[in-house]
């Protein structure tokens, strides 16, 4: 190996440092947690994932046979308004809308409305490919209407999204009968992490294949779709979640879905252990990058 040392590289996501006033992917971190239900912290997630992805910076990537940055440019992290999640919402809308292709690290999954509410403005309603341990289709969240456990609920009746083109992967919270029979009603594919251990890797990547179609999508990662084995640095762990060899899998099955942006959400680097969980989630991302790198 030559050159600089991985723990050396500056601090952009894989040591990337530039950034271009139009690149043609954007990478922006949103540490915004005032929006979580249970334990806080991920506003420490953008600087944690960054850090870990110096690890996989030293070759070509596994599958893809090439570096994932051409074209990516890291651009700092969004402004929020402290304290306020409407303001904060409307902050990172209007942040978010210049780029043609961004990936934001979290922060907790508020900030997935606001996204999605920029990103319909180009594209229109969006499928939805959303790995997580919870529905977040509840109404509201202990009373506040914008919260990390409603935000899909919004995107629904907003029209940000097609819920025909929507499916959940990962799902095992508690959830009341009435939001699951609601976020069903509405057209939303759910796939539990027992039905992914069940029928495995390579059904589920066709039914989210088969689910988001041709059309525009977005990805939408909660670390918590991991079992907390694989990724404890969140705020609502469940346990019986996907294994990180499932979740890789899972993604690089799903090369030539049309994705028009993504997320990775809930990584709380407070509770982690030996970096375990942003390396998942850098990893994720990275895998992501690798998708929209044109076929050798």
């Amino acid at each position: 190996m030559t050159g600089t040392p991985t723990f050396a590289l500056p601090g952009g996501f894989l040591g990337v440092t530039r950034r271009e006033a139009d690149p043609a992917i954007a990478i922006a971190g949103i540490p915004l947690d005032i929006g979580t239900t249970n334990r806080p912290g991920a506003r420490f997630g953008p600087d944690a994932i960054r850090r870990a992805s110096k690890m996989l910076v030293d070759g070509d990537h596994p599958v893809a046979r090439r570096a994932v940055t051409a074209g990516l440019s890291d651009v700092g992290d969004f402004e929020i308004a402290l304290g306020d999640i409407p303001a904060s919402l409307a902050l990172i809308e209007r942040q978010a809308a210049p780029f043609r292709h961004l990936i934001t690290l979290g922060g907790d999954h508020s900030i997935a409305l606001p996204l999605l509410r920029a990103l319909a403005k180009r594209h229109g309603p969006v499928g939805l490919v959303h790995f997580d341990a919870h529905v977040d289709t509840w109404p509201d969240s202990f009373g506040q209407p914008y919260g990390h456990g409603s935000c899909f609920y919004h995107a629904i009746l907003e029209g940000l999204v097609d819920p025909r083109r929507m499916i959940q992967i990962g799902i095992r919270s508690p959830v009341q009968r009435e939001v699951m029979a609601w976020t069903l009603g509405q057209g939303v594919t759910v796939l539990s992490a027992q039905d992914v251990h069940e029928q495995g890797v390579a059904a589920v990547t066709a039914r989210i294949r088969s689910v988001a179609g041709d059309a525009p999508a977005y990805l939408t990662f909660d670390i918590d779709a991991l079992d907390p084995a694989f990724a404890p640095g969140t705020g609502t762990p469940e346990i019986g979640g996907l294994a990180t060899w499932q979740a890789q899998a899972l993604l690089r099955g799903l090369r030539g879905l049309s994705f028009v942006g993504m997320d990775m959400v809930e990584v709380a680097p407070a509770y982690d252990q030996a970096e375990i969980t942003v390396l998942a989630a850098a990893t994720l991302v990275y895998e992501y990058l690798a998708l929209l790198q044109p076929e050798l």
